[in-house]
């Protein structure tokens, strides 16, 4: 899922994200193999108020288009609304066209920002 990091980075991060930011992960199965995966974490900003951001959303590239993404972020919608939170975001690599339409046409979702980051190393 994050290819940049090795496994033990990896598995560092997520306990810390559960530890400190509430992170929650959830996978879809196809019998034993995993084919899609979540990761979420409630916040409070004072542009959205009380929503979900969607960390990761990750399905097996020969997996896709079987419904999986939508399955599992109606999971993190419903998880919200029943936990008092007013909407979901997430962002996606401006290279993620295919992604953007699933978003948009699929989900619902609006387009309503640019991410901007920079490295402080």
């Amino acid at each position: 899922m994050r290819t940049h990091l090795d496994e033990s980075s990896y598995l560092e991060l997520i306990k810390e994200a559960q530890e400190k930011e509430e992170y929650k992960m959830f996978a879809l199965f196809d019998g034993d193999e995993i084919v899609a995966v979540v990761g979420f974490q409630p916040m409070i900003t004072l542009y959205y108020g009380r929503f979900v951001w969607v960390c990761d959303l990750v399905t097996d590239a020969n997996k896709r288009s079987k419904g999986y993404g939508e399955r599992l972020l109606t999971y993190v919608h419903e998880w919200a609304k029943e936990n008092n939170y007013e909407s979901v975001a997430l962002s996606s690599g401006i290279q993620r066209t295919e992604a953007h339409r699933f978003y948009e046409n699929k989900m619902n979702y609006d387009k309503v920002s640019y991410v901007f980051k920079t490295s402080l190393k």
